[in-house]
């Protein structure tokens, strides 16, 4: 049997309806490889799932997408990896649930190289979205791939604080891979497709649906050695996502903010519950007992400057409004602007909606 007519049966197996991962993987245990589902037999596939799901495998004529999906694959830098390939992410199979094959768009390598997921809310704090990027840069110059999902906010920064070294990082898509969503991503679904490495386990074509992104967040923690926190609202997808890291036996970290920040409390909950409390990326490296290259500065994630301004001082990290810096620093409005303004260009300071300001913490 060709290459092409193995992977023709992988999909004929996947691409057929109402058959899922469960069902998928039950013949496998059965039959082995799926050209040997198929020819099994009706009788000896009934009577491992039942007479409704084998009339389906077997009666569903899905030529059409089955070859539109091998063409796919037949392009530059885009995959089809399945369950018996040896590109297959092998974190994976640690998982209850691998899927039964990945899409891939990108570079396979970095697919079973050692990773850490960085996840949070799609609407952080201009602070959160700057510990996002460099806790990421500095993990990917330490040589752990990123993963995350692609989505607005801390994910994109995640991506992007890899790419910026020239690291790794893995974004998985809740959509078929050539889908681009969120459309404001697309840029950056363009770098990583070109430098990195997009993975769907959903049919190409598959819309955006939301049951599809939850589901996705098992193979962003699975394939990871644990899972970084950095923003997150009490109800969030990134608790989703930091709950399957548990479930999965994988690291839960989480970088705690300020007690008045609603994008914090997801996170307090976390450390609650026994997740790690992470002030540096040195804490992450220790705890996952990973050796950094010399070249990598443990100190760089370690705060702020000895030497900081008195008005950052009064700032601390909270988010707090001109007239009660005024109040506090004795300074005018108009001085107070202008140093707000220098410190804000220096990128110390972030200007939020309403007259507010928030200090950064310079990692």
């Amino acid at each position: 049997m060709t290459e092409g007519e193995s992977l023709s049966n992988w999909l004929r197996l996947t691409l057929t309806p109402g058959i899922g991962g469960e069902t998928q993987r039950k013949l496998l245990a059965a039959f082995g490889l799926p050209e040997a589902v198929f020819s099994a037999g009706r009788s000896a596939v009934r009577g491992v799932i039942g007479d409704k799901a084998a009339s389906l495998l077997l009666d569903t004529n899905n030529e059409t997408v089955v070859s539109a999906a091998c063409a796919w694959s037949n392009e530059a830098d885009q995959h089809i990896i399945t369950l018996a390939d040896p590109e297959y992410p092998q974190a994976l199979l640690e998982i209850p649930d691998p899927p039964t094959v990945l899409y891939v768009r990108g570079r396979i390598e970095p697919l079973n190289r050692p990773a850490l997921a960085i996840v949070g809310s799609r609407n952080p704090t201009p602070q959160g979205i700057q510990n996002a990027e460099r806790f990421a840069a500095t993990f990917a110059e330490a040589g752990l791939v990123i993963a995350s999902g692609l989505a607005l906010g801390i994910d994109a920064a995640a991506h992007r604080g890899a790419l910026s070294v020239t690291g790794d990082t893995i974004a998985f898509i809740g959509t078929g891979i050539d889908r681009i969503y969120p459309a404001r991503n697309r840029e950056l679904a363009l770098e990583i497709g070109t430098r990195g490495t997009i993975v769907s386990e959903f049919p190409i074509g598959t819309p955006v649906t939301a049951a599809n992104f939850p589901r996705r967040n098992r193979l962003i923690s699975g394939i990871a050695r644990g899972v970084l926190v950095v923003e997150a609202a009490i109800v969030s997808g990134s608790l989703i996502t930091a709950r399957l890291a548990g479930e999965q036996g994988r690291e839960v970290f989480a970088i705690p903010g300020s007690i008045h920040s609603p994008q914090s409390r997801g996170c307090h909950k976390l450390i609650k519950q026994g997740a790690k409390l992470v002030e540096t990326a040195q804490d992450v490296l220790e705890e996952l007992r990973w050796s950094t290259p010399s070249t990598v500065n443990a100190a760089k994630e370690s705060g702020d400057d000895v030497a900081a301004d008195e008005l950052l001082s009064l700032m601390g990290y909270d988010i707090c409004g001109l007239d009660e810096l005024a109040g506090s620093s004795g300074l005018t409005a108009e001085s107070l602007c202008v140093k707000l303004l220098h410190l804000e260009l220096d990128g110390r300071v972030a200007s939020l909606p309403g007259g507010r300001y928030q200090r950064l913490r310079q990692a």
